[in-house]
């Protein structure tokens, strides 16, 4: 029971009334705030693209415009459910909860603090720890791509069939591209529990953020996980699944209602939920230093520390995804397919390989001013025979027959 759970010390004892008890009330919790995450982030993407593009943005509903969002959401719930003459009605209604429930249990894994008294127990602020975390949110990312790929075929058109076949290809590109640049982590951690590489990443000074935290020795990974995740999560520039000015509206053209709304939640939901995993895999997740003037084990640093630089490096991330979306355009097909297959699985498998010779280095005690020229020289030498091996421009390239 106990490696299926995880390492929570909540179910060290068993399981009783309490214990089920704090796993429900986590589980509202998570879901609340994942949702009110949802709400700010897109009243935040609103204001700062205003601002980058010199406008106001939302200003009417509540202060500042903040309940635009909500606003909306309340007005799709209150528009009428419409289904095409020729969908298949089970799966139609079914796709988008496949959609959305696979981003909420992704973030199950996150670990948002520390170790935290609740009801006389002790337990993680983390809805999850299975020991196998960083396998299930490839599952996850994997099994949502079931709720685009039948909200398409389920609608009965042809226009959102195409948009869910081009999402599908999308999807299925770059999660080889995420997978690969999480082993870059794995590597140096020697762990699939998400609790246990936040563990490893422990704040022990303002040099922890180079010695501690595995952005700097996995700073590739790190790289090619942030562009596999924004195109993961269909965000700009690598929104081709909803083009409207090649595919009507993409794979959810037929969706009405609530349940337009539910795809609209569960995109931005996934984008919170990358940006919390690059945020635990790299950036030490709820790792920060206390306030000194209190002590150790006060409320305010066991409490509100750990989930305030959390959030902090959340909202870095989620910043910078904004910023992507106001800037970049969109790129062509054959290019994001290309960047993909072309660059981004080569690149993390190198990556892979490099990390795996600096770690077995160090831990043989090789000299590290060897190993690291010679993986880095090693990867290179790969990298220019690929190179070389890509056609060039204005080169014809050979007819498959």
């Amino acid at each position: 029971m106990i490696p299926i759970l995880g390492a929570d010390p909540l179910f060290r004892d068993g399981i009783d009334g309490t214990v089920v008890l704090i796993v429900i009330v986590k589980t509202i919790i998570v879901f609340t705030v994942l949702l009110v995450a949802v709400m700010f982030y897109v009243w935040f993407m609103r204001k700062v693209i205003a601002d980058m593009q010199n406008r106001i943005g939302p200003q009417r509903a509540g202060p500042f415009g903040v309940l635009q969002t909500l606003a909306d959401g309340i007005k799709l719930f209150f528009k009428e459910q419409s289904s095409p003459e020729c969908a298949d009605p089970p799966v139609f209604r079914l796709a988008p909860y496949l959609a959305i429930i696979p981003a909420f249990m992704a973030f199950a894994i996150v670990p948002i603090g520390g170790l935290v008294p609740v009801a006389g127990r002790q337990t993680y602020l983390q809805l999850a720890d299975p020991g196998v975390g960083v396998l299930w949110l490839l599952m996850m990312s994997g099994i949502g791509l079931y709720g685009v790929m039948l909200a398409g075929w389920a609608s009965g058109s042809k226009y959102p069939l195409l948009g869910s076949v081009r999402a599908s290809a999308q999807l299925l590109s770059y999660e080889a591209a995420l997978g690969l640049a999480v082993v870059g982590v794995l590597v140096h951690s020697g762990s699939l529990s998400t609790r246990t590489i936040v563990d490893q990443q422990a704040w022990t000074g303002i040099g922890s953020i180079v010695s501690q935290w595995y952005w700097l020795p996995a700073i590739g990974a790190f790289v090619i996980f942030c562009i596999s995740a924004i195109a993961e999560t269909n965000h700009p520039p690598f929104d081709l699944v909803e083009a409207e000015q090649e595919l009507v509206g993409g794979f959810h053209t037929e969706y009405t209602g609530i349940r337009f709304a539910i795809f609209f939640l569960a995109e931005f939901m996934n984008v919170i939920t990358m940006s919390a995993i690059a945020v635990t895999l790299f950036l030490g997740g709820p790792a920060g230093p206390a306030l000194g003037f209190l002590a150790a084990d006060s409320w305010v640093n066991v409490w509100v520390m750990p989930v305030f630089w959390f959030t902090v490096k959340l909202l870095v991330l989620l910043y910078a995804t904004v910023w992507i979306r106001a800037t970049l355009p969109r790129l062509r097909y054959d290019q994001l397919m290309a960047l993909g297959w072309k660059y981004l699985i080569e690149l993390a498998f190198l990556w892979a390989m490099i990390s795996g010779v600096v770690v077995v280095g160090a831990r043989e005690g090789w000299n590290r001013w060897v190993t690291v020229p010679a993986a880095v020289a090693g990867a290179g030498i790969v990298l220019a025979v690929l190179w070389a091996c890509l056609p060039r421009r204005g080169e014809p390239v050979e007819e498959i027959r």
